[in-house]
């Protein structure tokens, strides 16, 4: 049977295929560290299984509303207007089966084939592969070290076409970790209202932020800025909820309606009893004292994970929000291990993971000279794997 074209040109994801050679070393019961899991390493808050376990005993295993039961909608909403300064009606709010999955329905209900959305590099890569399936193009707007891996107003207008459509905007960010400010956001948003260009804000990691930096949705700049962004989030990171699939989004009523429409053709409702589960992760003091613990213990991996580097001397982003840390490996690049060049990041991520460490190649987020760390490990293991990078730089020729 043959595959279709678009189905083709998705790329496999180099996340999944190395967290998966790790696993498989693991399973030989050889000793890896593994700076790969895009998960929080803590288990889901009891008070939320509780929730869950209720209710299935009081029956909610049927189908929902395809958008998402009220409740759900409502505690989302009364967070929103709460933490960001957002006020939405439920119809505004579109819950899913995880953040991807919103995503993938926002950029579905916006998107015409042609249309261009401007990523910043180094960006997530499921965006991309997104875009394309959906008949957009991908237009890439650089960052550097001078602009702190962030886009300016000048890098903004200067990919900004007729055909752009809208901008993806992640903060805090995943790989790079850096957390936009106010006044950032600002000439971000106008830009963005200058050219009319629609901004689709992913805050999945809003919740992770360290050092006085603060997560602020570029939603709450201004009126327009409500009125043309979609608001995209989840439980995930923010609860530890990775397996229980719940993500939403906020939109304009007309986009959320429309969304709503694409999903109950696509996933249908997300599942029953993980949504009642999530309404009591938004209401009461439980969860963000959970919240208030987990971003402690990572703030302190992190501070743990920038000094281990400092002292070898890697160059890296410094990161301020989420729980990866994106180093630079140009340094390694035209050395050989066991006789086998590395010409990029992939090359260098296999050639490591030989001596038990795994990490991300750059490449999967636009930055081949750059990979990932995920400091969802603990001290120990952050100390034995930084470790390991600086004697595997020794054996390169």
């Amino acid at each position: 049977m043959q595959t279709s074209e678009k189905g083709r040109a998705i790329a496999p994801s180099v996340t999944l295929e190395i967290s998966a050679k790790a696993k498989a070393m693991k399973a030989e019961g050889k000793s890896v560290v593994a700076f790969t899991a895009g998960e929080p390493d803590f288990n889901t808050p009891e008070f939320i299984i509780e929730a869950a376990k209720r209710a299935l005993d009081d029956g909610k295993t049927k189908y929902t509303p395809a958008s998402g039961i009220a409740e759900l909608k409502n505690a989302i909403a009364d967070k929103l207007e709460k933490e960001n300064g957002l006020k939405y009606k439920p119809s505004n709010i579109v819950v899913s089966d995880g953040a991807k999955s919103s995503l993938f329905h926002a950029f579905a209900a916006i998107l015409n084939d042609g249309d261009e959305v401007v990523l910043i590099a180094p960006y997530w890569i499921t965006y991309a592969e997104q875009i394309k399936f959906l008949g957009g193009k991908c237009v890439i707007a650089k960052t550097d070290k001078k602009s702190g891996y962030k886009l300016t107003k000048a890098e903004f207008e200067r990919v900004i076409t007729p055909k752009t459509k809208c901008l993806v905007l992640n903060s805090p960010c995943n790989p790079t970790g850096v957390v936009y400010t106010k006044e950032e956001l600002k000439d971000i948003a106008e830009v963005a209202e200058k050219h009319g260009v629609y901004v689709i804000s992913d805050e999945v990691y809003e919740k992770l932020v360290f050092g006085g930096a603060e997560h602020i949705s570029i939603a709450s700049i201004s009126e327009y800025m409500k009125e043309h962004t979609i608001v995209i989030n989840g439980v995930s990171k923010s609860f530890s909820m990775t397996g229980w699939r719940i993500g939403y989004l906020a939109a304009p009523e007309e986009v959320a309606k429309a969304i709503g429409n694409l999903q109950s053709h696509t996933t249908s409702n997300p599942c029953s009893f993980a949504q009642y589960a999530s309404v009591d992760a938004f209401v009461g003091d439980e969860g963000e004292k959970f919240i208030a613990e987990m971003r402690e213990e990572f703030d302190c991996r992190r501070k743990a994970i920038c000094a281990a580097l400092d002292n070898c001397g890697y160059e890296y982003i410094k990161p301020m929000g989420a729980f990866y840390v994106f180093m630079n490996i140009d340094r390694f690049i035209g050395k050989k291990y066991n006789g086998v060049a590395i010409n990029g990041s992939v090359d260098f991520a296999n050639a490591l993971l030989s001596e038990g460490v795994a990490v991300i190649p750059g490449l999967a987020f636009g930055a081949d000279n750059f990979i990932r760390l995920a400091y969802a490990v603990s001290k120990a293991d952050i100390a034995l794997g930084i470790e390991r990078i600086a004697k595997f730089e020794k054996t390169l020729g």
